[in-house]
């Protein structure tokens, strides 16, 4: 799959990802405090979409970060190199953002 189309798919994710995430978080009566996120986390499917939420945004950033970078002519050398570095770094943030997610649980 080319970038740029990998790119409009994620954005579409993000719409209905941050759709959720704006309707649940920031708008009454589903004001949110962090105890309300502790109950909210306990439920897997919540998680799931927050997983998510999380993959389609580093999909989005890193593919228009390597768009960017590989504009420019000096760069294109190098176009390997930043895909293989932007792999690992989405990866790692990857693995880091859902094992911290997924580790939410309520105080006993």
């Amino acid at each position: 799959m080319r970038v740029f189309q990998l790119q409009r798919w994620s954005a579409i994710a993000l719409l209905f990802f941050l759709t959720i995430h704006m309707i649940v978080v920031h708008y009454p009566p589903f004001h949110i405090n962090f105890d309300n996120i502790l109950v909210r986390l306990e439920n897997p499917v919540w998680k799931v979409i927050d997983i998510l939420f999380l993959l389609s945004v580093l999909v989005h950033a890193l593919t228009g970060a390597y768009q960017v970078i590989t504009d420019v002519d000096r760069a294109f050398d190098y176009r390997k190199g930043l895909a293989w570095a932007a792999a690992v770094i989405g990866v790692v943030a990857f693995v880091y953002g859902a094992a911290t997610i997924w580790a939410f649980q309520l105080p006993v």
